[in-house]
C-alpha cells in the first residue's frame, strides 16, 4: 500500500472513530440500564459508573448517580448509598425521594443527628408523606433505645458464619438441636455469580448440636433441595416433617421471579420439592412461614394489590390436605410503603417480621405484632435485637425467650447469624433505715416485708442501718421498719410492669417518740377550728401511721401564735385539736387512742435545723416568744415566725395499747 492510500484510510478513520466511540458508549449505558431494570444491582452499579462519563447532560448525569445510589441501597451497602445520593443531590437531582433515601442511608451509618436533618428537609418538601415525620421520630427513638436496652443478650454465632452471607436461621427438629439457614458460602452448589448480590447463589445449610453442646460444621442440606439457583428462607411444619423454602431462578434472558416449594421428610430424606401454585412465574413469592397449626402460610411478595414495596401476604386452608386459598395481603397495620419481609409465627400466636417502613433504628428492624380483636398491634423489638443495620429473620426456641436472628451489623457488608437470649429478670432491694430528724443511720431494728403474693417475711437491720432482700417479678411490696423508741416507718416498691432487671434503693425514715412530732400542712381559716380540705391529706398520713403502729396512743396538740387574748387562744386551740381527733375517729381510729389537747400560746416553738434552712434569719435554739418575734426587722419575717407557732403536733403517750 502506497503512502497515499495509507493517508486516505487514516482520514476515513478520523471521521468514523467519534461516531463509533459514541455508539459504543451508548450501548454500554443501555446495557447498564437494562441490568438495573432487571434488578441486577451489583453488576448494574459497576456498569452505571463506567457509563456515567459518556453522559453530558446534567439531568441525565443526576439520574445515573441516583440509580447508582439505588443499587447500593438495594444491596444494603449504606456507606456507598450515602455517597452516591449526595452526588445526585449536588448534581441537581429533582425528585425529593433522594433526600429521604439519603436520610435512611445516614441512619444506617449511625449518623442519627444528620439523618434527622435530612428527614426534616424531606418533610418540608413533601409534607403529605408520613415517612418524613416517621423518620424524625425514628432518629429520636433510636437514641433512646440505644441508651435503654431491652435486656436481651446478643452474641455473634461465629461457628455458623462464613465470609459470605449467612442468614435466616430456623430450628429444624423438635429437640431444637438442628438448625437450617441460608448461605452463599463457597460450599454452595451454584458456582455462578449472582448479579444482584455479587456473591455465589445461596443454598440451605444445616448444623447440629452434639452431646457436648457443640455445633457441627455447617454442610449443605441433603437431597434435591439445593440447585444452581438461589435457595433459602425455609420454614417447618409443626411436626418438622414438611419443609417450605424459597427458590429463585436466575436467567439473563427471562425474569423468573421466586417460588415457594414444599418437600416431605420420607425415611430420613427430603422428597423432590414441588412448587406451591400461588402466582405466575414472573412474580416474587418468597420467605415462607407456616403457622403453628399448619393452616396458614405467610410469604413475601411484590404482587399487585399491596401497600408498596415488598409486602407480607398469606394463603390459608381448612386442613392439611386441602388446597391453599387465594393470596390475601396482611393489610396496612403490618405492611407499609417500605419493605416487610421474613415473617415468623411464634407458637404463642405472636407474629414477627422485619420492616424498613415502620419506625426503626435503621435499615430492616425486627418487629413483633399481637392480634388484638382482629387488629395488629406492632412493636419494635428495640436494641440490641435491632441496630442501625439490617436485622431480620428471627426464630425462637419453642416458648423460651432465646433463639437466632440475622444482621449485617458487623460492618463487613455480609449478613451474619446471631444468638439471643433473655436472662431471667432479677430484682433486689438495698434499704437504709435513718432517723427522720438527723438523717443518721439507725441499726438494731427489723424490717417486715409484705408482698402481694401473700408472703410476709421479717429480717434484722444491720448495725449500719442497712438491709438487703430479693424481689419477685410482677409483685407489690411494703417494707415496714421497726426500732425501739421510734414509730414504725413504711415504704413501698413494685416490680409490676418491669421488663428489665433492677436493684431498688430505698430509705425509710423513723420518727423518735421522745419529742412531739409536728403535723405539716394542717390549715384552718382565721379564728376558726374547722379543718380545711387540704389539711385532710396530711391527716390521712397520720391515719396510716396509727394503723402501722397499732400499740400506741397519742395526744393531739394544737398551738396558736401570741396574738389575741390568752383565753381565746386556749379555747381555739382546744377546738382545733378536737376537730383533728374527730376526723381520725371518722377514719376508723379508736377514740381511746386519741387525746385532744389545746395549748394556746403557752408553748412557743424552738427553732430547729430544718427551720433555719427554710428561714435563715432565725437562729437555732431560739424560742419564738412574742418579744423575740417583735424584735425581727420586718413584718414578713415576723409573720413567718408567727406561722411556725401556729402548729399541730402529736406525741406518743403509750406504746402498750391493746384494742378492747
Amino acid at each position: 500500500m502506497d503512502i497515499r492510500n495509507t493517508f486516505i484510510i487514516a482520514l476515513i478513520l478520523c471521521f468514523l472513530t467519534p461516531s463509533m466511540i459514541y455508539g459504543q458508549k451508548a450501548a454500554k449505558l443501555k446495557k447498564a440500564q437494562e441490568e438495573y431494570a432487571a434488578g441486577h444491582y451489583n453488576s448494574a452499579a459497576y456498569m452505571l459508573r463506567k457509563a456515567y462519563t459518556s453522559v453530558k447532560k446534567k439531568d441525565e448525569q443526576a439520574a445515573i448517580l441516583f440509580k447508582i445510589g439505588e443499587c447500593y441501597r438495594q444491596t444494603a451497602v449504606s456507606k456507598q448509598a450515602e455517597l452516591w445520593y449526595k452526588k445526585a443531590i449536588n448534581k441537581g437531582y429533582q425528585d425529593p425521594v433522594v433526600i429521604l433515601y439519603l436520610a435512611d442511608a445516614k441512619k444506617m451509618n449511625q449518623k442519627y443527628a444528620e439523618a434527622k436533618e435530612e428527614f426534616i428537609k424531606y418533610k418540608e418538601k413533601v409534607p403529605t408523606d408520613r415517612r418524613g415525620e416517621d423518620g424524625i421520630k425514628s432518629c429520636d427513638l433510636a437514641l433512646k433505645w440505644l441508651e435503654n436496652g431491652n435486656g436481651y443478650l446478643v452474641e455473634n454465632m461465629k461457628f455458623f458464619n462464613s465470609r459470605q452471607a449467612d442468614f435466616a436461621p430456623v430450628y429444624a427438629s423438635d429437640d431444637y438441636n438442628t438448625v437450617y439457614f441460608t448461605s452463599s458460602r463457597e460450599a454452595a452448589l451454584g458456582k455462578s455469580v449472582n448479579a444482584v448480590t455479587g456473591e455465589s447463589f445461596s443454598d440451605l445449610f444445616v448444623s447440629k448440636l452434639d452431646r457436648k453442646n457443640v455445633w457441627s460444621q455447617p454442610v449443605p442440606v441433603d437431597g434435591e433441595i439445593n440447585t444452581e439457583y438461589d435457595e433459602g428462607m425455609c420454614s417447618f411444619s409443626s411436626d418438622f416433617r414438611t419443609m417450605y423454602f424459597t427458590r429463585c431462578k436466575n436467567d439473563k434472558k427471562k425474569v423468573w421471579g421466586c417460588h415457594i416449594l414444599s418437600t416431605q421428610l420420607v425415611s430420613g430424606a427430603w422428597s423432590k420439592a414441588k412448587v406451591i401454585d400461588i402466582a405466575n412465574d414472573s412474580v416474587v413469592i418468597a420467605h415462607p412461614a407456616i403457622s403453628p397449626d399448619d393452616l396458614t402460610l405467610f410469604f413475601v411478595s411484590d404482587m399487585p394489590g399491596g401497600q408498596g414495596g415488598k409486602d407480607i401476604w398469606k394463603v390459608t386452608r381448612k386442613s392439611a390436605g386441602d388446597d391453599w386459598s387465594m393470596p390475601k395481603n396482611l393489610g396496612p397495620e403490618i405492611n407499609t410503603q417500605g419493605d416487610e419481609m421474613f415473617p415468623y409465627m411464634h407458637s404463642d400466636g405472636t407474629f414477627y417480621f422485619s420492616s424498613n417502613g415502620h419506625i426503626g433504628m435503621g435499615g430492616l428492624d425486627i418487629f413483633k405484632a399481637d392480634n388484638n380483636e382482629g387488629h395488629w398491634v406492632v412493636e419494635n423489638m428495640g436494641y440490641p435485637i435491632n441496630s442501625y443495620a439490617d436485622d431480620f429473620g428471627i426464630t425462637f426456641q419453642n416458648d423460651n425467650e432465646q433463639g437466632f436472628f440475622s444482621s449485617n451489623r458487623t460492618m463487613r457488608g455480609d449478613d451474619d447469624i446471631f444468638v439471643f437470649t433473655l436472662p431471667p429478670l432479677s430484682f433486689s432491694l438495698a434499704g437504709l433505715v435513718v432517723d427522720e430528724k438527723t438523717n443518721k443511720a439507725l441499726g438494731g431494728g427489723s424490717v417486715k416485708i409484705i408482698s402481694s403474693d401473700g408472703i410476709t417475711n421479717e429480717m434484722p437491720v444491720g448495725i449500719d442501718g442497712t438491709f438487703k432482700t430479693g424481689m419477685k417479678p410482677n409483685t407489690d411490696y411494703v417494707f415496714i421498719a421497726s426500732r425501739k423508741g421510734y414509730l414504725n416507718g413504711k415504704e413501698r416498691e413494685t416490680t409490676k410492669g418491669l421488663d428489665k432487671s433492677k436493684e431498688f434503693k430505698i430509705t425509710i425514715p423513723l420518727a423518735s417518740i421522745e419529742n412531739p412530732i409536728e403535723l405539716t400542712n394542717i390549715f384552718y381559716d382565721y379564728a376558726k377550728w374547722d379543718l380545711r380540705p387540704e389539711s385532710m391529706v396530711a391527716l390521712d398520713k397520720l391515719v396510716e401511721v396509727l394503723i402501722d403502729n397499732p400499740n400506741i396512743t397519742i395526744e393531739l396538740g394544737s398551738h396558736t401564735d401570741s396574738r389575741g387574748s390568752a383565753e381565746d387562744n386556749q379555747l381555739l386551740s382546744q377546738r382545733r385539736a378536737q376537730s383533728v381527733v374527730n376526723y381520725l375517729i371518722e377514719k376508723g381510729i379508736a377514740a381511746d387512742r386519741l387525746t385532744p389537747k389545746g395549748y394556746g400560746e403557752a408553748l412557743p416553738k424552738v427553732v430547729d435545723e430544718p427551720m433555719v434552712k427554710q428561714y435563715p434569719f432565725l437562729r437555732r435554739g431560739t424560742k419564738l416568744t412574742e418579744e423575740y418575734i417583735n424584735s425581727l426587722r420586718n413584718q414578713t419575717d415576723q409573720e413567718n415566725a408567727h406561722q411556725q407557732n401556729r402548729r399541730s403536733e402529736f406525741r406518743v403517750l403509750r406504746t402498750d395499747y391493746e384494742e378492747k
